[in-house]
């Protein structure tokens, strides 16, 4: 399987401040990093979990 290049994007919800990035084009994880610190590494989980975290999200 071909390695698939993240395509990063930010929630329209949040401003310039303290914000992350997330790519969820990749079929087997979604991809978290920080906005200011692009380089400074990601946080990846599986499609199941972040499917569990949005869910619990909406209801918070």
């Amino acid at each position: 399987m071909q390695p698939v290049t993240p395509n990063w994007r930010t929630s329209t919800y949040t401003g310039t401040e303290n914000c992350v990035e997330v790519a969820d084009n990749d079929p087997t994880m979604v991809m978290v990093r920080d906005t200011k610190a692009p380089r400074g590494g990601l946080l990846a989980v599986q499609l199941t979990t972040w499917a569990a975290f949005v869910e619990f999200a909406k209801a918070g």
